[in-house]
């Protein structure tokens, strides 16, 4: 059972918001870590676990171009637990005065030293698990009882936008309903509103998750807050 922590935030940061096609977003990087500073400073705790982004792709197309279908799964996956490991990094710099000196990067045990710091980055692990996974893994781990998801779309919908004109918003989904939608399985560079075998472990802990525009930062601190928001809340 999680434990309620209001003081304690878990942020699964997107690597579309870090690394998206153009290259690093340093104005969105300015104004993320101005805000963390800010809650930071107001008593506020978090753990930021990093994606991929862009560089995850270009690497895993550029594999997987060369090698063609000799590339294994595992090798698609390292690539992208790596640049998840490189951003994360980045974040872990740029917060490095306030920063846990050690970047979360294996799950299979507790860093006990992490409890009180103020803010702690998590990063890949291992094939087969993605970043959102990792982000259920500190949730439960932590005893925090939401993840908070920045993406690069404001709400969950009922299927893919970009495939179906008729895709509508939802702003709230059972654990159930979010599986019919990503399916069960995990595959390398799934693109999905959050992986199917974190949502499984989302569903089994009874852990609720807010999936939101991370760009939209004034948004992000209504949900911190207890304030109305833009968002999908999955539970």
């Amino acid at each position: 059972m999680i434990v309620k922590n209001n003081k304690r935030y878990i942020l699964s940061l997107g690597g579309s918001l870090i690394v998206p096609n153009g290259g690093i977003d340093v104005d969105f990087l300015k104004r993320f870590n101005q805000y963390i500073r800010k809650k930071v400073a107001q008593g506020c705790h978090f753990f930021i676990v990093t994606g991929g982004g862009a560089s995850c792709r270009h690497y895993r197309d550029a594999a997987a171009e060369v090698c063609g279908k000799k590339i294994t799964r595992d090798d698609l996956d390292w690539l992208g637990v790596h640049s998840s490991r490189l951003n994360g990094h980045l974040i872990r710099t740029i917060f490095q005065d306030i920063a846990y000196k050690h970047v979360i990067k294996h799950y299979d045990m507790v860093d006990k030293k992490a409890v009180d710091e103020k803010i702690v980055i998590g990063v890949g692990w291992k094939p087969g698990w993605s970043t959102d996974y990792d982000a259920v893994l500190l949730a439960q781990d932590y005893q925090v009882d939401k993840v908070i998801n920045l993406t690069s779309i404001d709400m969950v919908y009922d299927k893919d936008p970009t495939k179906f004109k008729d895709a509508k918003p939802v702003k709230k989904i059972s654990w159930n309903e979010m599986t019919d939608i990503v399916g069960s399985q995990w595959k390398p560079g799934l693109n999905a509103p959050f992986d199917p075998i974190a949502s499984q472990l989302a569903n089994k802990i009874r852990l609720k998750v807010i999936v939101c525009n991370g760009r939209n930062i004034e948004n992000l601190d209504n949900i911190i807050e207890g304030k109305k928001f833009i968002g999908t809340v999955i539970q």
